[in-house]
């Protein structure tokens, strides 16, 4: 029996959903909030039915299918032993309360149940994810499963994410017209080539205006997101785990559940929809420690000292640390037995005596005394062939056996569906937490998955779930643990490992004028608080760049600050230059952590960026901008700044700015950047200030205080 036709509105603050809910459920709308629905809603968007095609409208529903005719991309494509293989899901049942849709279906002759969860809460964000059930006889295989949302036809240009190790969330713009779009990441993690998000919106959408609908797709592994453009001009957005062959068989009575693809929908560009997600991760996502307690400052030892590990010298470098304001050390990688290099001992979860004769409570305790929290580094998913424990436990490999796999920096994973293997981790993360005061783990993941299987089955979606299980153990037994998601640098960033982690190391890159870019695009879907951002040493390790302190400590002001260098070796000026902007980032800490985001459109867009954080109250805004390049003009524009109170007045002072600021470079800069200037929220919005006049790779940093 068919259900009959009803309308359900899923309302957020600025947005709302409209689906109509029949044999099956269609998305009539997506966008800004209407204010009621009137008698003639049911005719308005009824479409006609063009000559030469199927006889009857074909609408696009949550679950596209093959058999009702949607020629496009079908949600699911799967068989039982070749047969089964096109269904048509019937609703059956609806649960409706507040945001929130529940929608069961069935196909009786192809023995399946599906159950679409769709979710728009109070920050305009969407969640939807899907559970298929094998209710028929004998295995399901399961190729894929994919989450639909539609989006509409003046949806007509992408932002997409592309990138590499050291260049991770760059951003490229086209135009989405016929065809469409498509990318696919089969690295084993999230990856730094193609982060799982994409925004669709009007042509030239920007920061502050435009019909805007962002997408991320929470998965840690393998995926496919496609943005479709029908030949009748209709426009879907699909979201996919892949799955590698005959991954997924489903039993009798087993279920598979997707991944959560996020969304959100903003009628007032960028800025307003990274806000909706920012609030939605502030609320839902993030662990209770991260609003409960400052972020501590880091400092980290890799770009220090590397594998060259002296316990005397690491305590002279904590010292030197807490003299500088930091507020939690960690050591990296080269603490454990034989780890002298990248090409051994990765698996020998085991203290290295030779390096700590006395173990490591003298650096803890010597730690904590200093006002210091200690973090330690880990890489549980790797190993080396050159370790005890691959030569104890060589069937302990994530491999196709037969095959000579290549190695990733000089390594191969392990089989987290190995119980022995599993427990064996779990033991000796738990160890080491258990001894020790440890309050921090920086969970390394540094290559990608090559012929990931399980007793000779491919496994590629099922290392990833087995990796949560392992962290959500450890936060278990240690819940006071904070952990920071890092997969050489910026490849395991998303949702799902955010909901089991505290901090993301967002590229390891250093040099800040990569940095700009690398941040700017982290910002679109995750609040600073969460993007690790180091000062890194004068001289960068991964560009061979150089840039004065200032520039490099305004780049990392903006998210959760650290230090990436030794201490001990750096001379006077550098050290003062550190405690400079580690006290900075503390005055304005609270700020930068719960305001809102905004990024800042400039005049000139080929050589300067520009942002800001406004406090929730709009009493009280930072804006940094950054000279990426040569002037393109020997003057630099206006700065206008959306987001503040238009009813307030603002005195607005530099607190940062290079050293040759007011000398040498220019014969006069701005008059308001020589004295504190009082202008309204509306004046600084729609008329501004005149920009200051920036050497290349520099910053200024403006504060604005309403009075």
């Amino acid at each position: 029996m068919t259900m009959e036709k009803q309308i359900i509105r899923l309302r957020g603050q600025q947005s709302e959903m409209i689906v109509e809910i029949g044999e099956i459920a269609e998305v009539l709308y997506w966008g800004e909030s209407i204010s009621g629905y009137p008698k003639g809603a049911a005719l308005a968007l009824k479409r006609p039915v063009p000559y030469g095609r199927l006889d009857n409208d074909v609408p696009v529903s949550l679950h596209p299918e093959l058999a009702r005719g949607v020629f496009g991309s079908p949600a699911l494509e799967g068989h039982r032993n070749g047969q089964d293989w096109a269904p048509a899901f019937t609703i059956k049942s609806i649960s409706h309360q507040s945001g929130s849709l529940i929608i069961e279906s069935h196909d009786s002759i192809a023995g399946l149940a599906l159950t679409v969860n769709l979710d728009l809460d109070s920050n305009d964000v969407v969640q939807l994810k899907q559970t298929l059930t094998n209710t028929g006889e004998g295995e399901y295989l399961v190729n894929r499963l994919a989450n639909t949302l539609p989006i509409p036809e003046r949806a007509n240009e992408l932002l997409t994410y592309y990138g590499r190790w050291v260049k991770e969330f760059q951003q490229v713009r086209q135009t989405l017209s016929q065809g469409g779009y498509q990318q696919e990441n089969r690295r084993g993690r999230t990856s730094h080539e193609h982060y799982p998000a994409l925004i669709a919106g009007t042509k030239g959408f920007g920061e502050c205006d435009g019909d805007v609908w962002g997408f991320h797709f929470a998965w840690s592994g393998n995926h496919r997101m496609r943005v479709d453009v029908k030949a009748d001009g209709r426009r879907v957005v699909q979201a996919e785990a892949i799955y590698l062959p005959g991954e997924i068989s489903l039993q009798p009575g087993e279920s598979l559940v997707t991944p959560v693809l996020y969304a959100s929908h903003s009628g007032a560009g960028l800025n307003s929809m990274s806000q909706q997600f920012h609030g939605h991760v502030r609320e839902s996502i993030l662990a209770p420690q991260i609003s409960e307690k400052p972020r501590p400052i880091h400092l980290n030892t890799w770009e220090g000292i590397y594998f060259d590990h002296d316990p005397a010298y690491i305590k002279e470098m904590a010292t030197e640390s807490a003299k500088m304001g930091v507020e939690r050390f960690i050591i990296d990688d080269g603490w454990f037995k034989g780890r002298n290099g990248d090409k051994a001992a990765l698996g020998d979860w085991y203290l290295d005596e030779a390096k700590y004769p006395q173990g490591l409570e003298g650096i803890v305790s010597h730690v904590n005394q200093l006002g210091m929290e200690f973090g330690l580094w880990f890489e549980p998913e790797m190993i080396n062939k050159d370790s005890d424990l691959y030569r104890n436990h060589p069937d302990w490999l994530l491999a196709v056996g037969g095959y000579d796999q290549p190695t990733g920096r000089n390594q191969y994973a392990i089989d987290l569906q190995n119980e022995d293997a599993f427990a064996y981790l779990l033991e000796r993360l738990d160890h080491f937490l258990s001894r020790y005061n440890i309050a921090y783990i920086k969970w390394d993941m540094n290559r990608e998955i090559v012929q990931p299987a399980h007793r000779g089955r491919a496994a590629g979606n099922n290392q990833v779930t087995r990796y949560y299980e392992l962290v959500e153990q450890i936060r278990e037994r240690h819940p006071e643990v904070e952990i920071e998601s890092c997969a050489a640098g910026g490849g395991r960033i998303d949702f799902e490992v955010l909901k089991r982690t505290h901090r993301f190391w967002t590229s390891d890159n250093n040099d800040a004028l990569e940095r700009q870019q690398i941040q700017r695009g982290f910002s679109y879907f995750f609040p600073p608080e969460v993007m690790g951002s180091h000062i890194g040493a004068r001289h960068c390790h991964s560009t061979r760049r150089t840039h004065d302190i200032r520039f490099r400590g305004l780049t990392a002001l903006f998210g959760h600050m650290g230090i990436e260098l030794d201490p001990v070796k750096e001379g006077a000026e550098e050290k003062v230059g550190f405690e400079r902007y580690i006290k900075l980032h503390k005055t304005y800490r609270s700020l930068l952590h719960s305001g809102k985001s905004v990024r800042i459109p400039v005049d000139d867009h080929d050589g300067q960026l520009a942002k800001a954080v406004i406090s929730e109250d709009g009493n009280e805004a930072l804006v940094m901008v950054a000279q990426l390049s040569m002037p393109t003009n020997s003057l630099s524009g206006v700065l206008r700044i959306p987001g503040l109170d238009a009813d307030k007045a603002y005195t607005i002072s530099v607190i940062d700015h290079p050293d040759n600021f007011h000398e040498g470079l220019v014969n006069q800069q701005p008059a308001w950047t020589k004295q504190p200037t009082v202008l309204t929220g509306e004046w600084c919005q729609k008329i501004g200030l005149a920009m200051p006049i920036l050497d290349a790779e520099s910053a200024v940093l403006i504060r604005l205080a309403a009075e």
